[in-house]
């Protein structure tokens, strides 16, 4: 039961916490929000990279994911990974 109940607390970190947190970090589907610490975070790649931010960045792919979402394949990925873990964890609970 332990296991069964850190499985689903992996996979729900992995399908509602992550993709949350990027939304709260600033990186949303309409960009970035004014203010933010995405908008911190893209002015100092902007000034590191003399104006522009590089493809394949982290702010790059923060703002893909914020915009557009994770793949089904990151989304398989992630359950898959954090929800193994989770079960993991939940199964050396006392």
């Amino acid at each position: 039961v332990r296991a069964a109940i850190g499985a689903a607390v992996g996979a729900g970190v992995a399908l509602v916490a992550i993709p949350a947190c990027i939304a709260g970090l600033g990186f949303t589907g309409a960009g970035i929000a004014a203010g933010s610490i995405a908008a911190k975070m893209m002015s100092a790649a902007a000034i590191a990279n003399g104006g522009g931010v590089a493809a394949g960045s982290t702010v790059a792919v923060l703002q893909s994911i914020g915009a557009a979402g994770f793949s089904l394949g990151a989304k398989i990925g992630l359950t898959s990974a954090l929800g193994s873990l989770g079960a993991a964890a939940g199964a050396s609970l006392p």
